[in-house]
């Protein structure tokens, strides 16, 4: 048997070498992704049964026969059908109208110089350390005089111009060449066209984002909407849900029932979108 020379070129160890590094992170990762699908799973599980059986001493590992009567139980007590498209038309809305005033604001503060440009996106960012709460009386004043209560622009007005979604706008288009838009000023592009054929394009993972985001925001808000809404028949998931909440009795299967309804366009919105996230990656990644 020969040893190597002294001096000899050695391979450096990888974790290719240690295979018990790979399965303990593995387990470690199995963990992990167990602990994040349990709740998920048992919300699942318990909107099949009733609350006797969500209370028992053994709680219920395995679906039951009750879903059905707990959504009959949610369309009687709380018109959820009603309610499920008040949402949707209300999340949607607010996602398309916001996420165009949120993009036209990041793009006015990033590639159009005014006098005051750095001094108003100062003022719009101190929107990220003000309380929501220390808004509420004064909006819900305007909207009264406005004579917007109990209607569906009162929920979403107030929030289109969120401070958040114009920072995240403001700092994905920071990375858009100017060089870009001057040769489409060149080539005879309105400010308009520009903004829609040049500028839009190479943001889709910025836009991705803040659709999911501006569409979760308005999907789980809840304080606001319970505010500004008063008919039963206009009410969104949230207000709905924790109209359910009684002082004596609670029918938990029921309100369990609703939020796993409630989480399903929420997975659709990301599943329809988390494959801008990796198409972005994709391309950042790429170098030409």
């Amino acid at each position: 048997m020969t040893t190597p020379a002294r001096g000899a070129y050695r391979a450096p160890r990888t974790g290719l070498h240690r295979p018990g590094r790979g399965i303990l992170l593995t387990s470690g990762l199995a963990i992990v992704l167990a602990a994040v699908l349990l709740p998920f799973y048992w919300l699942v599980i318990a909107s099949t049964h009733s609350t006797d059986e969500i209370f028992d001493s053994t709680p219920p590992l395995l679906p039951g026969g009750d879903l059905g009567k707990n959504l009959s139980s949610l369309q009687e007590t709380a018109s959820f059908g009603q309610v499920v498209l008040n949402s949707l038309l209300i999340a949607v809305i607010y996602t398309v109208c916001a996420g165009a005033v949120c993009t036209l604001a990041g793009y006015a503060f990033t590639k159009y110089r005014f006098k005051g440009r750095d001094a108003l996106f100062g003022m719009l960012m101190l929107g990220l350390v003000i309380p929501t709460q220390v808004t509420l009386v004064p909006l819900f004043k305007m909207m009264a005089e406005l004579h917007w209560l109990n209607t569906y622009q009162a929920v979403i007005m107030p929030n289109l111009a969120l401070p958040f979604g114009i920072f995240l706008m403001r700092q994905s288009m920071a990375a858009l060449p100017d060089e870009l838009l001057d040769s489409g000023r060149m080539d005879g592009c309105g400010e308009l066209r520009l903004f829609l054929r040049v500028v839009l394009p190479p943001m889709r993972p910025a836009l991705a984002a803040l659709g999911i985001f501006l569409f979760l925001y308005q999907w789980n808000d809840f304080i606001w909407p319970l505010i500004v809404l008063r008919d039963d028949a206009s009410l969104t998931i949230p207000v709905a849900l924790a109209s359910l909440q009684g002082v004596d009795d609670t029918d938990y299967g029921a309100i369990l029932t609703g939020t796993a309804v409630a989480a399903i366009p929420m997975i659709i919105v990301f599943l329809a979108l988390q494959r801008h996230f990796v198409s972005g990656l994709l391309a950042g990644a790429v170098k030409e």
